[in-house]
């Protein structure tokens, strides 16, 4: 895309993040882009659940404040974040900002939506939004009708929380919100050229950012190692193999295609909360999160 922010390359020789594109590149061709999605779709979900059962050591905002802190920390030797904010342009640097910001904040919001309501309504949540984005890019009559059916989906899933949960929900829907510019601006960290060094970038301004707000609550990680070993895995689980493997599918899936696969993530939501979490969807729930999955299947995004 034209408008999408640009890196004007250097010619500085032996610059780590450039020897790195070429392995990256080979990386991502290794598999089809599907497989990279299906592997953050397990991901995705998969670390989250586990956080829940550490924050009642750890805390929530401690958790998200673990769980940036380790993928900036495996990024930064990988992708030398500040040689690529220092090398990129002004529009590619307040692109690597605003993704970095999305990023704190939805992580925080996603947490703290976690900790009141069960994962597959969060999940839920998460994916109206995208079809909100369509239709208004791509006003058709299949668009309304696939917003129609994932909200009808979601408010069964909704049942009577509105009133007791109201606070979790908030949390819920600014996580589906932050979403939203997770990937749009996902997509054009991919299409500039940045890819996995453009998403290092962007969790070290992350973990800037969530520094002030979660380290605290972290402290007793420090002296328990255990808990230590679990928060990092969760980061790695969380934030490291399912947005590389975002990153990969997005550079070479087509808008449209990786919105359809979407569709596929609020029934992963639900099955490791059934495994995981012991959150058992009753038949209510079942027919929810199916018409979710319907919308989001069903509605098609606006032309790149």
């Amino acid at each position: 895309m034209n408008s999408e922010a640009q890196v004007r390359p250097t010619n500085r020789a032996g610059s780590d993040t450039d020897a790195a594109r070429p392995a990256l590149a080979g990386l991502a061709d290794a598999l089809p882009p599907h497989v990279w999605f299906c592997v953050s779709a397990i991901f995705h979900y998969l670390g989250p659940a586990f956080a829940v059962l550490l924050f009642a050591q750890v805390g929530v905002l401690g958790m998200a404040w673990l769980r940036i802190a380790t993928a900036a920390l495996v990024f930064a030797p990988l992708t030398r974040p500040w040689t690529v904010f220092a090398r990129a342009d002004r529009s590619a640097r307040l692109l690597l900002l605003a993704f970095g910001a999305c990023l704190a904040v939805m992580n925080c919001a996603f947490y703290l939506a976690l900790d009141r309501l069960p994962i597959s309504l969060v999940a839920a949540i998460e994916f109206v939004g995208t079809i909100g984005v369509a239709l208004v890019g791509l006003r058709s009559p299949r668009n309304f009708a696939a917003l129609a059916i994932a909200v009808a989906g979601t408010l069964l899933l909704i049942d009577v929380k509105w009133s007791s949960e109201s606070v979790g929900l908030f949390w819920a829907f600014l996580n589906g919100a932050l979403f939203i510019g997770y990937i749009v601006l996902g997509h054009r960290i991919a299409r500039t050229g940045l890819g996995v060094a453009g998403l290092g970038t962007a969790m070290a301004i992350a973990f800037l950012v969530v520094l002030p707000v979660g380290l605290i609550e972290a402290l007793p990680a420090f002296s328990a190692p255990q808990l230590m070993i679990a928060g990092i895995g969760v980061g790695i689980c969380s934030s490291v193999i399912p947005y590389i493997c975002d990153q990969l599918a997005m550079a070479r899936l087509p808008r449209a295609s990786f919105a359809l696969m979407l569709s596929l993530l609020p029934l992963t939501a639900t099955l490791i909360g059934v495994v995981v979490l012991r959150q058992v969807p009753s038949l209510t729930d079942c027919l929810g999160i199916a018409l979710v999955v319907a919308g989001v299947a069903m509605h098609k995004p606006a032309p790149e």
